[in-house]
């Protein structure tokens, strides 16, 4: 008998998707429970903090376009000057703020399926090689049913010029795929507020990255 015909027979582990425990695992508070001593929020500023305020929102949908309800997003970007407060991020000339924190974590309402994140508009980054990247900010998506996070950007409607020189929008072939990371900046209640809504697939589908 060979050793391979020796071997038992195993069967495959059960698995689930990720559930409720996202929540209270990542953001106890929004799910009810008060154990940190610092909850990571979606305000990313204070009244020190530089540059221009700006409010995010949006909506999390699956294939068929209902909400998802219990959604958690991250955020992650730079500054108003285009200086990210990580030590990787070594362009010259650019300052932190030690006064943003640059990144955040919001979940969905449990009722209106609505994110929010009160920041900063980011500034333009030079990349790697010397790649021209318009102002964006680096979203990740979680939910049920989600196994592995999700990776996208969100760009500004009102920087076109900029958009059309960014190294990474470039390299999506259609252009109706380039418009699911554009969020459309209006005015809400006072506050300049850019709407950015994720689909998570079909019709209409955010382009997502393999990072």
């Amino acid at each position: 008998m060979s050793q391979q015909q020796m071997k038992p027979l195993m069967r495959e582990t059960a698995s689930q998707t990720a559930g409720p425990y996202v929540h209270i695992g990542l953001a106890p508070q929004a799910a009810g429970f008060d154990i940190f001593e610092n909850n990571f929020g979606s305000v990313l500023t204070n009244a020190q903090t530089k540059g221009e305020r700006i409010r995010i929102e949006g909506r999390v949908t699956d294939g068929i376009g209902t909400i998802i309800k219990d959604a958690l997003i991250e955020i992650w970007q730079a500054n108003a000057e285009g200086k990210y407060a990580h030590p990787g991020d070594r362009q010259p000339g650019k300052a932190l703020d030690a006064n943003f924190r640059g990144w955040g974590r919001s979940c969905t309402d449990f009722d209106s399926g609505v994110y929010t994140f009160d920041t900063i508009k980011p500034g333009v980054v030079t990349g790697r090689n010397g790649r021209f990247m318009a102002p964006h900010i680096n979203v990740w998506v979680v939910a049920r049913g989600i196994n592995l996070g999700l990776n996208t950007r969100l760009y500004f409607s009102d920087e076109a010029e900029a958009n059309a020189k960014d190294a990474v929008l470039n390299i999506i072939e259609w252009e109706a795929r380039r418009k699911t990371l554009v969020a459309q900046r209006e005015m809400k209640d006072g506050v300049v507020t850019y709407r950015f809504d994720i689909r998570l697939q079909g019709e209409g589908e955010t382009v997502f990255f393999d990072i």
